[in-house]
């Protein structure tokens, strides 16, 4: 009885250390970048039509959506002032791109550390029957605060079957300890159009 009872406590530790470190393991939660979930800021602008719009995100963030010239720049931030001084908001892509409206927010408990959307890029090269550019799509991880804010990982969607599991383990792997401005975004997976068009400045 004596052994039962020393061998019981153990055991309840092991599971109650077991169900925290379950709780705590990154899991996805999602908001909308959509206009009719979004606030414009301003008017669209009658020389090029660039926009900028501020949308709610998790654990009292905001996402910010700029777009000018057919390219956007997505970043997250406190406010929209915060957002529009982060480094990715200094980011553009070379080719005519778009984000998709869905934002997937990476979190550790209650604490989101990184966001992945799904991006298309236009491929001139690849032009559709009425001569249009065909767009190729990836998936971007963009780590958030504590610290900057800037894309982390780039996973080509279409050479990668499994583009969003390898998108998820990017984030919960780079995303924490990634320091912008010296560390180099990262190709996960097998690279392709996508992430060649992305990397064209």
């Amino acid at each position: 009885m004596r052994r039962i009872a020393f061998i019981c406590p153990a055991l309840l530790l092991a599971c109650v250390n077991a169900s925290n470190a379950d709780a705590q393991s990154p899991g996805s939660t999602y908001t909308s970048t959509a206009a009719k979930d979004c606030r414009q800021i301003g008017k669209p602008s009658e020389l090029d039509g660039s926009t900028t719009r501020i949308c709610p995100g998790k654990d009292g963030l905001m996402v910010l959506i700029a777009e000018d010239d057919l390219r956007e720049v997505v970043s997250v931030g406190r406010n929209r002032k915060v957002a529009a001084e982060e480094p990715v908001a200094k980011v553009w892509f070379g080719p005519f791109n778009s984000s998709e409206t869905t934002v997937e927010w990476r979190a550790s408990g209650a604490k989101p550390f990184a966001i992945i959307q799904r991006w298309h890029i236009a491929d001139s090269d690849d032009p559709d029957s009425r001569g249009r550019p065909n767009t190729k799509a990836m998936l971007v991880v963009t780590r958030l605060p504590p610290g900057p804010v800037c894309h982390v990982a780039y996973v080509d969607a279409i050479a990668n079957p499994n583009a969003n599991e390898l998108a998820r383990k990017a984030a919960d792997d780079f995303a924490r300890s990634f320091t912008c401005g010296k560390d180099e975004v990262k190709i996960v997976g097998t690279s392709g159009r996508a992430v060649e068009l992305a990397r064209m400045r």
